[in-house]
């Protein structure tokens, strides 16, 4: 293959790769059984699933949970996958009181167009009217109006749980009284599904499947304004041979899950995106953000700034100590709350230990603050000799790794660019 047929294909790779992983992350969490309704599918093996329902974690999740790439340990998850193709769906929302909430609503090329919750909608009980762009019609003045981009739809929603029964149960009762119901009737809107995959594989995807769910993908959900010239290049990919775009899978994806990402904020840190509604021409930020990162929000309802080196620019690794020093007064500034969660690299899970920590966050019982009021985070895989790092210990795994601090509802400071870091900082072997 010639050098620009080679660079072609790869960047073809690139900007499609949203699309498979959104399908892939739809097979993965849309639900194989309906709780009045029963199984979508014959057997386990079955690729069928259930579109226009929601499911709820009841628990924070732990390293035995495979299915999402970098989750989170502060909230439970709310999921479901929509299909526009039949008309407007209702989403009911119950009184959410003071709890903390969002929904997301990503569209198949991982752009997150809308969102409803604490910061956009509000806690009150409210109803929203979701429809495609083929959709003309007046929306119900009492309802809330999200536009999707395409005839397909990932909500993934997350609501403040407290690790603890009481609030659990409390959460529990707040999610039993979500629904999607269809515009036309107020109907439950549940439908069947083919997913046509096995969501679980999180390796290379095979050169042939690839191209399937890509242009089945990309036949229900038009390509962004910005993609403009990205049809020309998939179908120039299209017309290699089946081993050279197995190749260009494989760099791709090896180059964006291996590959460090260098501080651009000083001490380590790194703002991996900045996005708010949509990513623009940042394709290959976008691929990086749906291989390792998928379902992250927009800055405003989320940051996430991350950590793959130290402060003098090597990258992390548990072989090492690390320490993390919020000076007095100058922590994480947000409205909602923060965490710092840390990942094994080599698959972008949380990571077993000892204690079964696996964040750090402004509400994190049984820290110990400094006398002064800073915060001294221990960040190593054995446990610290002293009592007050044992306390502030972040385990991490004995290879290499990296760290999310998120952000619920940062202020201005983090949206301007302009809060300072604390440097990680590597303890001398």
């Amino acid at each position: 293959m010639k050098r620009d047929d080679l660079e072609a294909t790869h960047e073809a790779v690139l900007r499609t790769l949203p699309l498979f992983e959104m399908a892939r992350m739809r097979a993965a969490t849309a639900p194989r059984r309906h709780p009045q309704r029963g199984f979508a599918g014959p057997d386990a093996a079955s690729t069928l699933r259930w579109l226009n329902t929601f499911t709820h974690s009841k628990r924070l999740l732990t390293p035995r949970d495979r299915e999402v790439v970098t989750p989170n340990n502060d909230t439970l998850y709310t999921n479901a996958w929509l299909d526009l193709s039949e008309g407007p769906l209702v989403i009911e929302v119950p009184d959410m009181g003071e709890r903390y909430w969002t929904l997301g609503f990503l569209d198949m090329w991982t752009n997150p167009f809308a969102y409803a919750g604490r910061r956009t909608t509000g806690n009150r009980a409210q109803r929203l009217f979701v429809h495609g762009p083929q959709w003309t019609g007046t929306v119900p003045e009492d309802m809330v109006e999200i536009a999707a981009p395409g005839g397909d739809v990932w909500i993934i929603g997350r609501i403040l749980v407290d690790d603890d029964a009481a609030d659990l149960a409390r959460v529990a009762q707040l999610q039993q009284q979500f629904s999607i119901l269809r515009a036309q009737d107020l109907q439950a809107a549940a439908r069947v599904a083919d997913t046509q995959m096995d969501g679980r594989k999180t390796e290379t995807p095979e050169a042939h499947a690839y191209r399937a769910m890509v242009d089945a993908a990309w036949a229900r959900n038009p390509a962004p304004q910005e993609d403009h010239d990205t049809p020309s290049l998939w179908h120039r990919a299209l017309r290699v041979a089946e081993p050279r775009l197995q190749q260009a899978l494989g760099e791709v994806c090896q180059a964006l899950r291996e590959d460090a990402q260098p501080s651009d904020i000083g001490g380590g840190w790194s703002v991996p995106m900045a996005i708010r509604t949509d990513w623009g021409r940042q394709f290959a930020l976008r691929a990086r953000v749906a291989r390792n990162l998928i379902g992250a929000l927009g800055i405003e309802e989320a940051m996430y700034p991350v950590a793959e080196v130290d402060h003098q620019g090597r990258p992390l690794d548990g072989a090492h100590r690390y320490t993390l020093c919020f000076p007095p007064g100058a922590g994480p500034q947000v409205d909602a709350f923060w965490s710092l969660t840390v990942y094994r690299k080599s698959d972008c899970l949380l990571v077993d230990n000892p204690i079964d920590r696996y964040s750090i966050g402004d509400r994190t019982q049984g820290l110990h603050w400094d006398a002064d009021g800073g915060l001294r985070i221990a960040i190593q895989h054995a446990a610290p000799s002293e009592p007050r790092d044992r306390a502030n210990w972040l385990p991490a795994p004995p290879e290499p790794f990296y760290l999310t601090l998120r952000l619920y509802q940062p202020r201005q400071a983090h949206l301007d660019f302009l809060y300072a870091y604390p440097p990680l900082v590597r303890h001398a072997d």
